[in-house]
């Protein structure tokens, strides 16, 4: 008998490294970024099988193969919907600027969604008047509203949008919801979800969790888009999800969350909605294709109000946010202001930075003081000594929880959205960034960056040079963890 469990123990041995030396040559194949590989194999090799589990649960970007199917037989009519974009008058690239050329260049080949001019963009940065604006919006509605959201807190003023998003219905409009089932979850434990149905509004979860859903697809995939569209004439998107910040992690000893949203009127709201009625048909399979944006006549001097619509994420062209991140930082002349709360950027992002930073352009890195994930803000820590010896700004925002998304290049080109700089946001989730070529925009977003860094403090390289070793070491070992955050 002992013999025999000798045999069973050699046999669950080298079945274990069986299995580790399969799932490494699938981390060798798949060809990722060399830090996103080596994170893997440490975590696969130095934690005895909870490495394993980990990678077959989160180490691939698996969305199911019946919506990746889905999302392929559905491509075409989108793809078609997008080209008829190119013949229409707000089709005018010979008008955008030198940051903007090759932006849209990029998009066009690797999307095929072309910036478009006649738009008219109201930023919004307190959720008084982002809420009250969509508030009013809404029960200005005359046939149809369309939100997404990651997160649906409710409480506060997201209670009043729920009533107004009611009263809209009792006037026949036609009000469809699409709620990240995991962001969302108090809201799905609500009695919110049964009012709703019960008038009339029909609400969608977007990639659901379940223990079973594990064998099909990547459990912590995310709908990380906030986007909403009344009439297939207004829009708004931005980085704020639908939550009264004083009633939302109230109790995280962060402060409240700080975010903006656009309010949008003109030819890019239709993109918005297609980009939308996209996520509707692949979670409930119904198709909602809004009309093409109407070619008005000038009323006015033409301007330059080109809008680049850019969603990334799995389906997407992979790196498409990525090589736009990058493509605005290597084509810097004079200044970079970038705001995120959550700082894990890419090596190529890292090199982006500095090499900036070394041929002269001042770059500016806005991020919270504190932070709710604690991993990311002890591996975001580990990038400031590189940085901060290269000449890069760091400010640590001491009003909050700095939440806003946004790039401002050179005082006159901007990127804004919901994209956070971190591997998730960037190769994971599904996001949305805007790409505005607005000079008068430009401008009122990096006012509202200038106010985030009056009241932030700038990081001291002396100073952060002399923090006690046990910080460099938790730091370190975080830093480790940082292609997978």
């Amino acid at each position: 008998m002992a013999h025999f469990y000798q045999l069973v123990t050699l046999a669950g041995i080298l079945l274990y490294w069986i299995i580790i030396a399969g799932i490494t040559v699938r981390v060798i194949i798949k060809r990722r970024s060399i830090g996103v590989s080596f994170a893997w194999m440490m975590v696969i090799y130095v934690i005895p099988v909870v490495g394993i589990v980990a990678y077959l649960l989160f180490g691939e970007q698996n969305i199911g193969k019946r919506r990746a199917q889905r999302a392929k037989d559905m491509y075409q009519p989108y793809a078609d919907w997008f080209a008829q974009l190119y013949q229409i008058r707000q089709y005018r690239p010979n008008i955008l600027s030198e940051h903007a050329q090759s932006i849209s260049t990029l998009c066009e080949n690797r999307l095929g969604i072309p910036s478009l001019a006649d738009n008219d963009l109201e930023l919004q940065s307190t959720p008084e008047q982002i809420l009250s604006s969509l508030i009013k919006d809404i029960d200005r509605a005359k046939y149809s509203i369309q939100l997404e959201f990651y997160i649906w807190h409710p409480g506060g003023m997201a209670d009043e949008v729920a009533l107004a998003l009611i009263n809209a219905a009792k006037r026949n409009v036609s009000v469809k919801l699409l709620l990240d089932s995991a962001g969302s979850h108090q809201f799905f434990r609500s009695q919110w979800p049964a009012i709703l149905e019960a008038e009339g509004i029909i609400i969608a979860r977007a990639l659901k969790v379940s223990p079973l859903r594990v064998l099909f697809r990547r459990l912590d995939l995310r709908m990380h888009r906030k986007i909403v569209v009344i009439d297939n004439s207004i829009a708004y998107t931005g980085s704020m999800n639908l939550v009264d910040p004083s009633c939302f992690k109230a109790d995280s000893g962060v402060g409240q969350w700080i975010d903006v949203m656009i309010r949008i009127t003109g030819t890019t709201v239709p993109l918005l909605n297609v980009i939308q009625s996209w996520d509707w048909e692949v979670e409930t399979n119904q198709r909602q294709l809004p009309e093409q944006p109407s070619c008005k006549p000038h009323t006015e001097p033409e301007k330059v109000d080109m809008v680049q619509v850019i969603p990334s994420g799995p389906g997407m062209p992979e790196d498409i946010i990525h090589e736009v991140l990058l493509q605005s930082i290597y084509q810097a002349k004079h200044k970079i202001v970038i705001t995120t709360p959550y700082f894990v950027p890419s090596e190529n992002l890292l090199v982006a930075l500095i090499a900036a930073a070394h041929r002269g352009v001042c770059v500016n890195i806005i991020i919270p003081h504190k932070n709710d994930s604690l991993m990311v803000e002890w591996a975001s820590r580990s990038f400031f000594c590189e940085l901060l010896t290269a000449g890069v700004k760091i400010h640590r925002f001491n009003g909050g929880l700095l939440h806003t998304k946004s790039v401002v290049v050179d005082e006159s080109h901007c990127l804004i959205g919901t994209v956070n700089l971190d591997m998730r946001s960037l190769w994971l989730n599904f996001e949305v960034t805007l790409a505005v070529d607005d000079l008068s925009f430009t401008e009122k977003l990096n006012r509202l960056q200038q106010s985030y860094m009056d009241n932030a403090h700038l990081v001291d390289l002396n100073a952060w040079q002399r923090r006690p070793v046990y910080k460099r070491v938790f730091e370190q070992f975080f830093y480790l963890f940082s292609p997978l955050l």
